[in-house]
């Protein structure tokens, strides 16, 4: 070996493959300083691109997840169906006039019994839609009034929940009524809701309504002769509203010039005669003013005579429940009550409170000495069980041959 090669035996630096990369460039065209590469030359033009970098692949999820609310989503365009959608119509776009004919078409079925129940279903979707406004609140109100035409159907066990549901709905539209109106539906709400509910078999509903019947007890002026005197005209048949609002009105000078037929005036010789129409027009005033004001009197009458009567039906309603025992005590309050306010009634309605409170008086006593309202002595299960088998004949052996002839006395003490 000559020359000192020291290196001779060793392969060439070229024999191992290098790995390549690639050479970035700068945006002004240069070359970066920072690459390094393994080989001096760069990559000829018709060399292919490396390809791109691969993205990372996405996270499994778990097969318990569901996918988000589709609001997320991207809307889906609209698919024009061919057969026809449900759809559920929660307003009614009825003109006044549909609706004053759908009052009147009500008013004429339900006053049949069999036709109730559906026409009062119909009237109460009218209060819940807000159909019920000033123009159309007389249309209503008859609809009501044809209801109570009979003052016992109210308290029909077939009808009597779709009465109370009319009524207690119909307090909502009562600030479209005229005062007499509002009298009448609150008479019609005594018999229609109060009343029924005493009838019920929850015990907070009765004793609520009990409390409503003290009240409205309570808030009645003391009865008069006049009371008096009217609730006997009216029972007899003998009241005639027509005459005495003529006899309110001035008698028969009132009448006479309440028929007389104004003749208009082709020559305008009124206004030359002023004094005169101005007699005439406070003349007309003054009757007008007694008129209004003794029809205001005699309704005031008529309110306090019907409301007098529905609290009597609460009452004896009431009292035909005492055989229930929960309602013992509460009818022994409640007709307490209303004897202690007897001043409040009629002569007549004095007397149908006395035989009340007499028989309820009679029962109370009776349950205070342990019997019942039969007048039987109050026994528990056991005791009348033992009443029940003491001399009843049971086998021991069934069929086997038993005579049958062995007491009880043992088993029941």
């Amino acid at each position: 070996m000559a020359g000192g090669d020291l290196f001779g035996d060793l392969p060439p630096p070229s024999s191992a493959p290098q790995p390549k990369t690639l050479k970035f460039s700068e945006p002004n065209g240069g070359s970066s300083k920072d690459s390094k590469t393994t080989d001096d030359k760069e990559p000829s033009a018709s060399s292919p691109p490396p390809p791109p970098p691969q993205a990372p692949p996405p996270a499994l999820k778990s097969a318990l997840k569901r996918s988000k609310p589709s609001s997320q989503e991207e809307p889906k365009p609209e698919v024009a169906l061919s057969g026809k959608r449900l759809r559920f119509k929660t307003s009614t776009d009825a003109s006044e006039a549909q609706v004053i004919e759908a009052m009147k078409k009500i008013a004429s079925h339900i006053k049949n019994p069999s036709k109730f129940s559906k026409a009062s279903k119909l009237a109460l979707q009218l209060i819940q839609a807000g159909s019920v406004k000033p123009a159309t609140s007389d249309h209503f109100f008859a609809i009501l009034e044809v209801a109570m035409s009979s003052s016992t159907a109210c308290n029909e066990a077939s009808l009597r929940g779709d009465y109370h549901a009319l009524f207690s709905a119909a307090q909502d539209a009562a600030e479209f009524f005229n005062n007499k109106q509002k009298n009448l539906l609150t008479t019609w709400t005594i018999r229609a809701v109060v009343a029924n509910d005493l009838l019920t078999d929850d015990s907070f509903v009765f004793s609520k309504a009990s409390g409503r019947v003290k009240e409205a007890i309570s808030s009645l002026p003391v009865a008069t002769k006049d009371d008096d005197d009217d609730e006997s005209a009216t029972l007899a048949g003998q009241v005639d509203v027509e005459n005495a609002n003529e006899q309110a009105g001035g008698g028969n000078s009132s009448s006479v010039d309440e028929g007389k037929v104004e003749e208009p005036d082709p020559f305008g010789l009124d206004a030359l005669i002023p004094s005169t129409s101005r007699k005439e027009d406070r003349m007309k005033g003054k009757k007008e003013a007694i008129k209004t004001k003794a029809l205001e009197e005699e309704e005031a009458k008529n309110f306090l005579r019907r409301q007098r009567e529905a609290l009597i039906t609460c009452l004896e309603t009431a009292a035909r429940r005492y055989k229930t025992p929960w309602c013992q005590t509460v009818i022994d309050i409640l007709v307490k009550h209303a004897f202690d306010n007897i001043s409040r009634f009629t002569s007549q309605q004095r007397e149908a409170i006395d035989k009340l409170w007499a028989s309820i008086r009679e029962q109370h006593i009776r349950r205070k000495q342990g019997k019942s309202v039969s007048g039987k002595l109050d026994v528990n299960a056991f005791e009348w069980l033992q009443q029940k088998y003491a001399n009843e004949k049971i086998s021991i052996r069934h069929s086997v041959g038993g005579s049958g002839e062995r007491h009880c006395e043992q088993w029941l003490g």
